[in-house]
């Protein structure tokens, strides 16, 4: 991989991660284009610590007050919500594997968060405030995270569009997603970082390190600006036209599985 091929990764991860359009997708495409055939799982996993960055720089007052009251709501419902995902990663692991390495969900996963997103933006009024959460919200919320694993589903546009659905107010819906990604993409780290071990397979070897540099370099700064970005932009129902964007997307990489096979 050159350090340009994976600047551009990272700029693209950085940016998707926080918008609903699957940033896995877009890293899975992106590598397919690039016909990228390193095994890149840990370079993935490396982009998304990167851009985990942002979210601890942006949130970094509400983290602090939840080291402080680790037992109040907000931690309580984070590490809640984190339950489902941690059960269908190990359950599913090698599965979701295969399906970044063929790529083969890109497609219908990338049609399938426009509908959610359609559908989430059309929904009724949402006034529930972290206060009127129940423990049946982060446990539902948690479970459309897990289903994000799949590539090209949005991790965020899960987790914001189910929040929403279940008449969460917008602000409440953002801060809970992405403060839900943390122990997440760290608990993704540490399992690949434990395969690692376990292997003996060095994927920054087979990559390089140089590309691992800069493309979390670019990943972090992209970060940082896109969530910026997002807080602001999903307080003002513009969920649907992400949708039209990745069912547009999602048409052009059907065509080309099923039919014109140029990259699958």
């Amino acid at each position: 991989m050159s350090i340009i091929k994976a600047i551009i990764l990272g700029i693209v991860q950085g940016f998707t991660e926080f918008l609903p359009v699957s940033s896995s997708g877009h890293l899975v495409l992106l590598q397919k284009i690039f016909n990228i055939e390193e095994d890149a799982l840990t370079f993935d996993i490396a982009l998304h610590l990167a851009t985990l960055i942002a979210v601890l720089v942006v949130y970094r007052k509400k983290i602090f007050e939840m080291i402080k009251n680790p037992f109040s709501k907000l931690p309580v419902y984070i590490v809640i919500g984190t339950v489902p995902i941690a059960i269908f990663g190990l359950l599913l692991n090698d599965l979701i594997e295969s399906f970044f390495e063929t790529g083969a969900t890109l497609g219908a996963g990338f049609i399938f968060t426009g509908l959610v997103l359609m559908y989430a933006d059309s929904t009724g009024e949402k006034k529930r405030k972290l206060e009127q959460m129940n423990i049946k919200d982060p446990l539902l919320i948690g479970t459309s995270q897990a289903v994000a694993m799949i590539p090209a589903v949005s991790r965020s546009g899960m987790t914001i569009s189910t929040a929403l659905a279940l008449g969460i107010e917008r602000k409440t819906a953002a801060d809970y997603s992405f403060l839900l990604s943390i122990p997440a993409i760290l608990g993704a780290v540490v399992v690949d970082i434990y395969k690692m071990l376990k292997t003996g397979v060095n994927e920054i070897s087979a990559i390089g390190p140089s590309p691992f540099v800069f493309g979390m370099l670019f990943a972090a700064i992209s970060g940082f600006i896109a969530v910026r970005f997002m807080i602001n932009l999903i307080q003002k129902q513009r969920l649907k036209y992400f949708s039209y964007y990745l069912w547009i997307i999602g048409a052009f990489v059907l065509l080309d599985q099923l039919f014109l096979h140029f990259f699958f």
